[in-house]
């Protein structure tokens, strides 16, 4: 369900984050909300919006939420396209994702569940981006930042499908910052370790160097802003992925499937 307010077009600049209801979304919508700003904050849960919304608006920012599913790829681009028509985004933030990893005694994620993590965290951001990327080449500019993750750059047996929708993510990212920069559009592939999260406190299980979402958020619009193509954090994750690389695979695999954790069912865990 969308909330307009009236007035956008006299606006300066328009940010479009997914993933707004919660975690790592909510906290850049509040991060950028100022006078003079129009967010656009979409999120699967409308109650939880709103709340991200009120807060912004008490900083001065405009604003417009849409409830929507992202499995929904065909609905998402209709309603991207409509936000830029009626304002020209200038940052497209792609914060939405989805997280689990498999069930306990299972061999694999389920199909059910492989299907829908790869629309949510991956072609419907591909082709989020891929549209915005479109638009704002012809405008000679413009910002994308695209939510991936340290899980990319290793094969994780309990989470196969998140960390392959994930590398999958990456290398579409940094493709699309080669193919846009000669237009004056950057992307930015932004790969975080644990963030303090629903999505982490569902997990059970050690959190190295768990960083809290405001710090996450300062770092990564800052990295947007910037032009920055690449930010993980934080720095020891840069190690991990070099150490894995320079093991070989076998005895890498041994190790990871050795890690433990265990997930709560969405809505347990401090969601």
């Amino acid at each position: 369900m969308s909330r307009p307010e009236k007035n956008t077009t006299t606006l300066r600049h328009h940010i479009l984050i997914t993933g707004a209801s919660s975690g790592i979304g909510a906290a850049l919508a509040e991060y950028y909300a100022r006078p003079g700003v129009h967010l656009t904050l979409w999120g699967r849960s409308e109650e939880r919006l709103e709340k991200t919304a009120t807060a912004a608006r008490t900083k001065g920012a405009s604003v417009d939420t849409l409830s929507i599913d992202l499995t929904q790829a065909e609905v998402a681009l209709k309603e991207l396209i409509k936000a830029d028509d009626k304002l020209a985004v200038d940052i497209l933030i792609l914060s939405a994702g989805m997280a689990d990893i498999r069930p306990h005694n299972a061999l694999a994620e389920s199909a059910d569940t492989a299907l829908k993590m790869s629309m949510v965290n991956f072609a419907t951001p591909v082709a989020m981006a891929t549209e915005m990327a479109n638009r704002m080449a012809a405008r000679r500019h413009g910002r994308i930042g695209i939510m991936g993750s340290v899980a990319s750059f290793h094969d994780l047996p309990l989470a196969t499908v998140y960390s392959g929708s994930k590398a999958g993510l990456g290398r579409f990212s940094t493709a699309l910052q080669a193919a846009m920069t000669p237009y004056n559009v950057r992307v930015c592939l932004i790969a975080p370790g644990f963030i303090d999260t629903p999505m982490s406190q569902r997990l059970d299980g050690e959190q190295a160097f768990l960083v809290p979402v405001e710090k996450a958020a300062r770092k990564i619009a800052r990295s947007i802003n910037s032009g920055r193509s690449v930010l993980v954090f934080p720095w020891v994750f840069q190690l991990t992925r070099l150490l894995e690389m320079a093991l070989p695979r076998p005895i890498a695999h041994r190790i990871l499937r050795r890690l433990d954790v265990m997930q709560h069912p969405e809505g347990e865990g401090g969601a």
